[in-house]
């Protein structure tokens, strides 16, 4: 069990060098954190939507914008769309679970406003859906996929793809992804 448990391990590491590595990861990091200290700047607001454990992992950072990351300071504004269960059952029942997030958009989010988008195949339709209506109303997309970033590639105003195939090994990663641009966007927003 112990080398299993290392083998899991050193996958997880492995990926994290591949991000390391790649510098069209570290140059879109980049630019999300300015787009979204720019949002910000201008009283704009940050979404964010999952599912399962990606979900979770939308909720996780949204929670970080709002509460705290490092720094005591003020509540930034940022919302997980999934957290209300009334509305995701109502319209999940009444309509499609591929339409939870893409009503969500139309009804919460305007233009300039950056809408975080995670996926690990990058082919969830609800995310998707998302992004079109995200589009649609000017709101900019940042795509938190896979490897190969799936259909959200082409629908991504920034795409940040982990470079694997292993569901837990990307979610791992989008993590430390989230944490990078929470970081930074708050340094960068309270430098004062």
């Amino acid at each position: 069990m112990d080398d299993k448990i290392q083998s899991l391990i050193r996958a997880s590491i492995n990926v994290k060098q591949g991000i390391l590595q790649d510098e069209e990861i570290t140059k879109n990091l980049r630019y999300v954190v300015d787009i979204t200290v720019n949002a910000l700047q201008q009283g704009h607001r940050l979404w964010f939507c999952g599912n399962g454990g990606s979900a979770a992992d939308a909720q996780h950072l949204a929670a970080e914008f709002t509460g705290r990351f490092y720094k005591n300071r003020r509540a930034l504004p940022a919302e997980a769309f999934h957290c209300n269960t009334s509305y995701l059952t109502a319209v999940a029942n009444d309509y499609s679970y591929d339409e939870v997030y893409s009503r969500m958009v139309e009804g919460v989010c305007e233009e300039g406003d950056i809408l975080f988008g995670f996926s690990t195949s990058g082919n969830s339709a609800n995310i998707i859906n998302a992004f079109r209506s995200a589009k649609a109303k000017g709101v900019i997309t940042v795509g938190m996929t896979g490897d190969t970033g799936g259909a959200l590639k082409a629908l991504s105003d920034y795409l940040l793809p982990v470079p694997s195939a292993d569901t837990p090994r990307i979610q791992e990663s989008h993590i430390l992804l989230g944490h990078i641009i929470c970081q930074l966007t708050e340094e960068e927003f309270f430098r004062q």
